[in-house]
């Protein structure tokens, strides 16, 4: 038997080796990477480094909880899930420190998401389902960029916002404001109006739905051009 093929039944075989272990190890370190360099594009904060780590920790705990058994109690008699089984419910704390929550909005679900399903391909990794491991980053690589460019395409994934206003005078008319939302294809939910009868103002608070696609520097130059305008801010619902 060739040292090739030696390499290559340990690493394909059920027990937990020397070769095996370091195989799966590098596996799941290039296949979390992959991962991490789509997320560090993307401007988040667990990139490459943590998208590896996070992969060949989950690997090297199902190696640990295959080969505990396997040296000492026989794989009959252990349970070579235990301390993998851990992992998924570990890795929750990672994923609520990818989520941020700022000003009501929610921001690092997708990459909370990604941290889970990269740990369950190393814990696949671990017990030897190279292929499986291989197809399931690919179809995550999909999920991440294709996936993403369609919904950007189609305008999908509106957001509530809100368009507050401060306009001279008492404006009682505000089919205007209506028109030039839905020129934008901005979607008008709600409205709150307060006059200032002393002052002569109105506040107009626009309860809207809007695409991330939306020009709101044109929707707020066409906005403010229908009456006198003192001020125009945009802010989410949690703001208010």
């Amino acid at each position: 038997m060739g040292l090739f093929e030696q390499i290559y039944n340990d690493i394909t075989g059920i027990e937990v080796n020397t070769s095996s272990a370091i195989f799966r190890l590098l596996l799941s370190m290039a296949l979390g990477s992959i991962v991490g360099y789509e997320r560090k594009t993307k401007g988040q904060t667990a990139g490459i480094r943590t998208f590896a780590l996070i992969s060949m920790g989950a690997t090297l705990a199902m190696l640990i909880s295959i080969y505990v058994p396997q040296e000492y109690l026989g794989l009959k008699n252990g349970d070579p899930g235990r301390i993998a089984a851990q992992v998924l419910s570990g890795i929750g704390f990672l994923g609520a420190g990818a989520i941020i929550q700022m000003k009501g909005s929610v921001r690092g679900l997708t990459t909370a998401a990604g941290i889970w399903i990269v740990a369950t391909i190393g814990l696949a990794v671990g017990v030897g389902l190279y292929t499986l491991s291989i197809v399931a980053t690919a179809l995550i690589m999909v999920v991440l960029v294709q996936v993403e460019k369609f919904e950007h395409r189609k305008n999908m994934g509106a957001q509530s916002r809100i368009i507050r206003m401060k306009i001279d005078g008492i404006i009682e008319d505000i089919n205007p404001y209506k028109s030039e939302l839905l020129k934008e294809n901005v979607t008008l939910v709600n409205v709150y109006v307060e006059y200032d009868y002393a002052e002569k103002f109105t506040n107009l608070n626009l309860f809207v739905l809007s695409k991330d696609s939306t020009d709101f520097i044109a929707l707020f130059k066409s906005l403010s051009s229908i009456n006198s305008t003192r001020s125009i801010t945009l802010a989410n619902q949690g703001d208010i």
